[in-house]
């Protein structure tokens, strides 16, 4: 676990004074504060918010840096728990290990995962919708659907490349598309990571070599390499979804401010995809929060959005 209390600037200052939070123990009961006027109030925010994510996948690690920026303005601690795949994620969050996942694909890809943890978690809501799961190739390559893989294996060397094998992707690839496409004889799906997927969708165009892999929307590999996305006809990869914010059960009763916040959150397709694209691409690993900062003053009604 990566445990660390974030610190900003005074320029996010005037934005983050609207969403200001009662400093109260997270998990605990309420406290008595003293006001300026020498009455009290009932608080109801958190000294600790843990956030668990998938580091691999960057809508995840995205925002879980945008909310350490925005919580550590308020002087909580964020705790980062990176976890390799979505299984043992859901699985924490239900225990109570992980307080919050911030960018939950529960309504369509870990639907299995809600099947089974989702009566212990609380849904504070989706902040970004539209979000897709896609199989795509390069520009370059003479195919338009995913019907058409079937009699073209030798294209891409009976290979589908995937991502982590207990990702929500590669059980419907594997569980839907592939028998729906008759695709099961000629391909074999290689289930590896999102690091390893990209390396190889790197090495591919490259090489001008047609490649296909598992990919999804949003994800800053659609614009960073030149992909299309394959007709999905028979719609085997299920349909759009939101972006969901979960907690764990009992959160918001334990982290109200904190809660309503992100229950307000919600990002456009551009501002997300600024936002993404700073983090991962124009600072890069390291330089997160500074990724985040730029971010949030290109982005200030986000920030007013909050508002509790």
């Amino acid at each position: 676990m990566n445990k660390h209390l974030t610190t900003r600037g005074a320029r996010l200052a005037a934005g983050l004074a609207a969403v200001a939070l009662t400093a109260t123990a997270c998990g605990g009961d309420a406290e008595e504060e003293t006001t300026a006027a020498g009455g009290t109030s009932s608080g109801s925010g958190c000294e600790t918010v843990n956030l668990g994510f998938i580091p691999s996948w960057t809508d995840g690690l995205s925002m879980a840096h945008l909310w350490d920026s925005v919580l550590g303005e308020q002087g909580i601690e964020v705790e980062m728990t990176e976890i390799s795949e979505a299984a043992p994620l859901y699985a924490g969050l239900a225990g109570g290990d992980v307080d919050v996942y911030p960018s939950a694909w529960s309504e369509v890809t870990h639907a299995a995962y809600m099947e089974e943890y989702g009566d212990q978690l609380e849904d504070l809501g989706a902040w970004y919708e539209g979000a897709k799961l896609t199989f795509a190739v390069p520009e370059y390559t003479d195919i338009e659907s995913i019907a058409d893989l079937a009699g073209n294996a030798e294209m891409f060397d009976g290979r589908i490349v995937g991502i982590e094998p207990g990702a929500g992707l590669t059980a419907t690839t594997k569980d839907s598309v592939m028998p729906t496409y008759g695709l099961e004889e000629d391909y074999t799906l290689v289930e590896s990571s999102t690091t390893a997927m990209l390396a190889e969708l790197q090495a591919a165009t490259d090489a001008n070599e047609d490649i296909v892999v598992t990919l999804w929307r949003p994800f800053w590999a659609n614009s960073e390499f030149p992909v299309k996305d394959l007709a999905d006809p028979e719609g085997a990869l299920g349909g759009s979804e939101g972006l969901h914010t979960l907690a764990r059960e009992g959160f918001s009763a334990d982290c109200a401010d904190v809660a309503s916040m992100m229950e307000n959150a919600a990002l456009t397709d551009e501002q997300y995809g600024s936002l993404e694209n700073m983090v991962v691409n124009e600072y890069g690993e390291g330089r997160y929060d500074e990724a985040v900062d730029a971010w949030l003053e290109e982005n200030p009604d986000f920030m007013e959005s909050l508002q509790v």
